[in-house]
């Protein structure tokens, strides 16, 4: 039974060298490592915004408490930041600017976990066609050391096999590096809306939304006005 599942290993090898095991290798671990970031993304909510939205809407609207009590049954990072944002305001209302540091910390803290494993994505996607074109030059080289040895005694069909073999591993680098791009790519859009969305609602609740908010709300949010006094026009008053 190891023999059989050894054999396509080999038969591998033997078309295409050491190479384009490594490469299929590099293929295994980039599937694995892009599934486990999409488990990773859907357990922590990354995308969901239905519960940070209502919690900021209700922040903004004076019911502190309950936009504290809605955003801390959210697990998405950017609930998980509005909570924090909203409890340090709540109880640390003097210290505004160690809530925003604080806060700020968090979100980056959480944003890094995201980014954990597009380091290694990014690597075999710029490693993948380097080594395939590392196995094709590898490849001419033996096919052109074997026509010097045949001397005039070529076989141009021998010599073509030789070649396509040779370009075998250039195939599957590309064939290894294209749709791991296309992941890194989808997995960091799929970031930068989360720190969009983190920035958005930490916007919202530091200002209240001052501008989105009727002018008399402004007003009200802003504290009563003082008007200047008007000098009189009547001597002596």
């Amino acid at each position: 039974m190891f023999e059989t599942l050894l054999s396509p290993l080999y038969d591998l090898y033997e078309l295409g060298g050491a190479v384009t095991l490594i490469l299929l290798f590099l293929s295994v671990i980039s599937l694995a490592t892009f599934l486990l970031k999409i488990w990773q993304f859907a357990a922590a909510g990354v995308g969901r915004r239905g519960t940070s939205k209502k919690a900021v809407d209700r922040f903004v609207d004076g019911q502190e408490r309950d936009a504290l009590t809605i955003a801390q049954g959210g697990c998405s990072p950017v609930a998980v930041v509005v909570a924090a944002a909203i409890r340090g305001i709540l109880f640390r209302p003097d210290a505004r600017a160690d809530v925003e540091e604080d806060v700020q910390r968090i979100a980056q803290e959480r944003l890094h976990r995201l980014t954990a494993g597009l380091r290694l994505l990014e690597a075999i996607a710029q490693i993948a066609p380097l080594l395939g074109l590392f196995g094709t030059v590898l490849g001419m080289i033996e096919a052109f050391q074997a026509m010097q040895g045949a001397g005039s005694n070529i076989d141009p069909s021998q010599l073509a096999g030789g070649i396509w073999v040779a370009l075998l591993t250039t195939a599957v680098g590309l064939a290894v590096a294209m749709p791991t791009q296309l992941a890194v790519t989808w997995l960091d859009s799929r970031i930068e809306n989360e720190r969009v969305g983190m920035e958005t609602a930490l916007a919202a609740i530091f200002t209240r939304r001052i501008t989105d908010r009727a002018p008399e709300a402004a007003a009200r949010a802003k504290g009563p006005s003082v008007r200047k006094a008007e000098p009189s026009l009547v001597p002596g008053e």
